[in-house]
């Protein structure tokens, strides 16, 4: 499932995301939304924006989320935000150390996380739907 998300996330990002950004972020929403803590159900967005928030990128993230514009996040906040072993995990997928990992995720999160969540909200239903809806 990761490398189906991953290449809709690629499309949905249209090249923005960078080299291998959507399939790093569809590799992190897999290994998030499949530990089920969030209560996210099929949409593993909401884990994700959860464990940014605890990991304090509040602010970062409700400005992807919004509709204004979107707050820059560094490689070393998203490393601290997230699960180590989660951004292991995608890293090693990936093929790249977690450093070169989180630079990447830092750089697609915030177009990703807007692009998803279009009228300010994280939408109801799978993420494969949403992108979808998206692209």
């Amino acid at each position: 499932m990761g490398n189906d998300l991953g290449s809709l996330l690629g499309g949905l990002l249209g090249g923005q995301g960078g080299k291998g950004g959507g399939a790093l972020l569809g590799a992190l929403l897999t290994s998030l939304g499949g530990a089920g803590t969030h209560g996210a159900g099929s949409n593993p967005l909401g884990a994700l924006l959860d464990t940014l928030k605890e990991g304090g990128l509040g602010a970062q993230a409700d400005s992807w989320i919004g509709t204004g514009g979107n707050q820059e996040v560094t490689g070393p906040e998203v490393a601290q935000a997230l699960p180590y072993q989660a951004l292991d995990h995608v890293a090693q997928q990936a093929g790249v150390s977690p450093e070169e990992a989180a630079d990447e995720l830092a750089r697609t999160l915030p177009a990703a996380v807007d692009k998803l969540t279009p009228e300010g909200s994280v939408p109801e239903g799978s993420l494969e739907d949403l992108i979808r809806r998206q692209s």
